[in-house]
Order: structure tokens, then C-alpha cells, then sequence
């Protein structure tokens, strides 16, 4: 007769992994404190010396990275003929990446934004190349530069598709076989014989590339917590916009003294020994993953132990969790459960984040601040070699060199927000609403038009170069600005949903950062340098109202929101909440059992962030 199979649920929820919102698990929170005066409940109790205990039923209980494991109710078969019991498996590895060791967190933190660096720059790489390109295929500069946007369109779209898989595999995997695609695409960028070949390739190194600065952020929050995330994700703004000046100034030496293909063999190169570095050395980071793979462990230790004869855990049970029964007991993972099947996981991963652009205010203006900004970021590619060939008679290498001071002013801004925090915090003038994470940014931001104005109208010939060039430093603080603003904000208001407001974000950024640069030619030579450059600023002073509008009505704006209003709810009262899920056993027979409780099942958001408490669900 096969074992029956009972499924005991806990009475809360039990896989977030933030300290303010997992519920306690009463169940084993007593469990292996067998000197704490609890009593073994004899009566119920399995004994390896009962032939029917291998028949008893298997108890299924959810785990969480906060369960105690019970102790084993025997070490040892009382069949002499019977196989050693196994020894209990290695868990180390499958905690949760919150209580990590610092050096721990610090190297996954400085690998990812490595990447990100490598990705940034592929993206600004290619523009150096556009004069040679154009002569070897006899295309124009502007279809030259559709290599940029069908770089970004891969960039946008593909982290909407892949973001399931990380989910149900893990970061690890997903960045591994993204990253192998990213490395075979630079090759053939470096070996394609066509400009249509050039094209295709570049779309696909976007996608591959993608995984590199979407997820990057993911990784963060899987093993920061919201209070202490702000270091490391100014590490990794700044990875973002330091690799995208690097990718010029690298290539513009290699294009001006080898030929443009070397840029993409170099890429190769150092793509590929951090892909290589990525898969030795770098550990999954997401904590369903873990906790699924640590139940599977678990539960492969428990069959074989009764295989050899040892049966049952010591488990607490009654009101007090004072009294111990032994059971036999396999574990279970609530986000395993409620997941969606793979197609209905990517369908709500591409519909979701247009549904939270086009109906909520503050992912729609925030979505438009932070590709505006973006795409004067991109629109240097084209901008700089125009404006220092024409007025200061640069060649390819020196042009590069100009985006040294985007290089330069990615990393003076992400040590500047680095401390700022800080000592605002130190002295006690930082709220912790998500409006606090807008306060530099009403200031700083308004540093990308500054220098944008600063740009057009010191763009002559009789002014030395470096004044252009310090203004296009300026700009990159005000953009630095803006992205960590956006990303920070809407993380910490959406909650479960944030990753889906992120990928809105993301998307249009890139849509539009890799359209920019194919009309930046034609805008500036009708405009005149100082025209175009003071229509940009005059765009971006306007959107620096976005910060200030929500630094003063933030909490009004987000109260009408049923995503950020219901999440903010729930974020306080989660615990008290979660005591009032009942459980119940449905059993349709003897042999068999399922759990469900009077909460609505809901659908958990494929993307970067954590599972969070139930919220309203959304079908496509």
C-alpha cells in the first residue's frame, strides 16, 4: 500500500525573505530544543521496529529559510541487517543570501557590476567603428547607427521573456547561457562579412546582454535589504553609465590603430574570461531558488535514511508546540506552489509592465524622465564625433577620449551618493518614506540640462575643447541622478510589482536611447549646435518637476494607487494579517490530500524582486 500524503500548512505566509514581512512559522519553532521540557507523545510516535511505520503517512510542511530542522527520531535501524543511515547533507550553501557574509555580499556585488560594466560598454563600443563601417559597406552614418538601436531593442525586450526562467531556475543559470550567447555575438560582430549580418548579430548581443544590467539590480535585492541597498546600487548605476563612456574612449584607440573588428575581438575576450568567472565563482543569489533546491536536499536525505531503516523526526505539535511526535515529514516550498506555468508566467512578464505605463501616473512620468535622460546619454555617440570632428578637427581616437569624462563624472557620482546617504542618515535628515529617496535627486538631477546648455553654447571653435567636455561630465551626474532616483523609488513603492514597474522603465529607456542616436546628425545641423543642445535642456529642466511633484505629493498620488496603496498596506500589517489565514485539508480520499486556504490565489511576479504578500491579480 503506498504511503498517504498529508499537507499540514502553516498559518502564515511563509517565503518572503524580508525580516518585516515573513510570518513566523509556529509550527517548528520549537523544533530539535529536545531538552526544553517538551514531552514525546509515545502514543503516536513512529518506531522503527513497527512494520507499519514505513506505511504511515508522509506529512508535508512548507519551509522557510527561518524553519529549525527537527532532529531525526532514531540514529540508527534496529535491523541489524540494514544500510548505515546516511549523513545528513551540507546546507551552507542554501541559506538565505540576506545573512551572507559581508566579504561574501561585497564580491557577488563587485562581479555583477563588473558585467554590467562589460554590457555598458558593448553598447557605446560600436560607435567608434560607424566611420569604417560606413566605408566598407557603403551605407550612410545614420544606417550605421541602427546598429545602436538594434542593440537596445534586444536590450529592451528580452528581459521581459527571460525574466520567468530566473525565477524558476535562478539568477546563476540564466546569466550563465545569456552570457555564453552575448560572447558568441561579439564574435560574429568582429567576423560578419555584411551590414545586415552586423545588424542581426548586434540585435543578439543585446539580448544576451540584457540579463547583465536588468538582473544586476535583482541580485542587489536578493541580498540587500531595502535600508541597506543604497551603496550597492550606486555601485551599480554607476557600473552602468562608466561602462558606457569606456566603450568609446576604449575603441576609438583600437579603431584608430588596428581595425574596427579588433573592437569586437577585444570584447570577446573580456566577455568571455567574465562569463568563465561568473560561472566558477559567482553564487545563486535568489532565495526561492535556494530554498527549493535546500527542500529537495532535505527531502532526498529523509528517503534515504528510510530506506535504511531509520524512520521519523521529531516534530512539535499541540497549541504550545511542547509535545513532540516523530513523523514522517517532507518539505515543501510555497513558491512552488502558487507559480504559474511558464507561458502564462511570460504572458503577465510582457503584458504587466504596459498595463502599469499606461495606467499609473507615476511609472508613466518617471518612465518618460528616465528615457529622456537616456537617450541624450546615447545621443553622445553621435553627438560627440560631430560636434569635436567639425568644430575642433578630431580624429577617431581623439573623440573617444572626449568620453572620458563620462567615465569620470559616473564615478565622482556614485561616490558622492555613496556618502551623501550616509551622513544624511547620520544626522537623521533622510525620511524613509520612498520620497526620501527623491531628495538629492530634486537637486542633482537639474545637473543634465545644466550641462546640456553648457554644451551647446560653448560648442565653438574659439572655445578650448575641454569646456564641452567638462559639461558632458556634468550631464552624466544629472543622468546618474535620475536613474538611481527612478529606480530606487519605484522599487521601494511597488513592492511585488515593482520589477514589473522597472521593466516598463527599461524598456522605454532603451527604445528611445537607441533612437536618439539616428537623429542626432540631422537635429543638430538644422538647429545649429547651441539650438539642439538648448532644446534638450529646456526637455530636461521641465522634466526635473517629476522629483519635486512627488517630494510634495507623493503619498497622495501613491494612496490612489491600488499597486503601490494596497502594497503599502499590506508592508505594515503583514504579520497581524497573517494570522488569520485558515488552513484547511481537502482530501478527496484516503491516499490523498491537497491545501488550500480563503486567501485568493495569486500569480507571483516573474521578474527580479522577491515574492511579496498577496495582491490583487491581473490576467492578460
Amino acid at each position: 500500500m503506498a504511503p498517504t500524503e498529508i499537507y499540514i500548512p502553516l498559518t502564515s505566509e511563509t517565503f518572503s525573505h524580508s525580516q518585516e514581512e515573513d510570518a513566523e512559522n509556529e509550527l517548528f519553532h520549537a523544533a530539535g530544543k529536545q531538552s526544553n521540557g517538551c514531552i514525546r507523545d509515545e502514543k503516536n510516535s513512529l518506531s522503527t521496529s513497527d512494520p507499519t511505520a514505513e506505511e504511515s503517512p508522509i506529512i508535508y510542511h512548507y519551509l522557510t529559510f527561518e524553519t529549525e530542522l527537527p532532529s531525526p527520531s532514531t540514529l540508527s535501524s534496529s535491523d541489524p541487517n540494514a544500510p548505515p543511515a546516511p549523513e545528513p547533507p551540507d546546507l551552507r550553501d542554501h541559506v538565505s543570501p540576506f545573512t551572507w557574509s559581508e566579504s561574501r555580499k561585497n564580491f557577488t556585488t563587485w562581479l555583477s557590476c563588473a558585467v554590467t560594466v562589460v554590457t555598458a560598454y558593448t553598447a557605446g563600443s560600436y560607435s567608434p567603428a560607424s566611420v569604417q563601417l560606413s566605408a566598407e559597406w557603403g551605407v550612410s552614418q545614420v544606417a550605421i547607427y541602427v546598429g545602436i538601436t538594434a542593440f537596445t531593442t534586444g536590450f529592451a525586450i528580452a528581459p521581459m521573456v527571460l525574466a520567468p526562467f530566473s525565477e524558476i531556475n535562478g539568477r546563476k543559470p540564466v546569466f550563465v547561457a545569456t552570457g555564453i550567447l552575448f560572447v558568441i555575438c561579439q564574435l560574429c560582430c568582429g567576423i560578419t562579412r555584411s551590414y545586415p549580418g552586423m545588424l542581426l548579430a548586434r540585435f543578439f548581443a543585446g539580448v544576451g546582454g540584457s540579463t547583465f544590467s536588468t538582473m544586476v539590480g535583482g541580485v542587489v535585492s536578493d541580498i540587500y535589504r531595502a535600508e541597506d541597498r543604497n551603496t550597492a546600487m550606486a555601485l551599480f548605476s554607476g557600473a552602468a553609465l562608466f561602462g558606457t563612456g569606456l566603450g568609446p574612449l576604449v575603441s576609438g584607440f583600437i579603431a584608430q590603430r588596428t581595425t574596427w573588428r579588433w573592437i569586437f575581438y577585444v570584447q570577446t575576450i573580456d566577455c568571455g574570461l567574465l562569463i568563465l568567472a561568473v560561472a566558477l565563482f559567482m553564487k545563486e543569489t535568489r532565495g526561492s531558488v535556494l530554498l527549493s533546491r535546500k527542500a529537495q536536499i532535505l527531502n532526498k536525505w529523509y528517503e534515504a535514511r528510510e530506506k535504511a531503516g531509520c524512520i521519523g523526526f521529531e516534530v512539535p505539535v499541540g497549541s504550545n508546540g511542547c509535545k513532540n511526535e516523530s513523523q514522517r515529514i517532507r518539505w515543501k516550498v510555497k513558491a512552488d506552489e502558487e507559480r504559474e506555468s511558464l507561458a502564462k508566467m511570460i504572458g503577465i512578464s510582457l503584458y504587466r509592465p504596459f498595463h502599469l505605463l499606461l495606467t499609473e501616473p507615476v511609472v508613466f512620468f518617471f518612465s518618460l524622465w528616465i528615457a529622456f535622460s537616456w537617450a541624450v546619454l546615447y545621443l553622445t555617440f553621435s553627438a560627440i564625433p560631430l560636434v569635436f570632428s567639425t568644430n575642433h578637427h578630431f580624429n577617431i581616437e581623439e573623440n573617444g577620449a572626449v568620453f572620458a569624462a563620462m567615465s569620470v563624472g559616473a564615478v565622482i557620482s556614485t561616490i558622492l551618493s555613496i556618502y551623501q546617504e550616509k551622513i544624511a542618515k547620520h544626522y537623521g535628515k533622510l525620511s524613509s518614506t520612498p520620497e526620501g529617496r527623491l531628495y538629492f535627486a530634486c537637486i542633482e538631477s537639474a545637473l543634465m540640462p545644466i550641462g546640456l546648455f553648457w554644451f551647446g553654447w560653448t560648442s565653438f571653435t574659439s572655445i578650448h575643447w575641454i569646456v564641452p567636455t567638462l559639461a558632458i561630465g556634468c550631464a552624466t551626474m544629472g543622468i546618474f541622478s535620475v536613474y538611481l532616483a527612478v529606480f530606487n523609488y519605484l522599487a521601494d513603492t511597488y513592492g511585488r510589482y515593482a520589477s514589473s514597474a522597472l521593466a516598463a522603465q527599461s524598456f522605454c529607456r532603451n527604445m528611445l536611447g537607441g533612437v536618439f542616436p539616428l537623429a542626432t546628425d540631422q537635429m543638430f545641423r538644422a538647429m545649429t549646435y547651441p539650438g539642439a543642445s538648448s532644446f534638450l535642456g529646456g526637455v530636461g529642466a521641465l522634466l526635473t518637476i517629476v522629483p519635486w511633484v512627488l517630494v510634495f505629493y507623493g503619498p497622495r498620488i501613491r494612496a490612489r494607487s491600488k499597486f503601490a496603496s494596497v502594497w503599502n498596506g499590506l508592508k505594515a500589517s503583514n504579520l497581524a494579517n497573517a494570522q488569520h489565514i485558515k488552513p484547511q485539508i481537502v482530501a478527496s480520499d484516503r491516499s490523498k490530500a491537497s491545501f488550500r486556504t480563503d486567501q485568493n490565489r495569486h500569480v507571483p511576479e516573474p521578474a527580479e524582486f522577491h515574492a511579496r504578500p498577496t495582491e490583487p491579480k491581473i490576467t492578460p
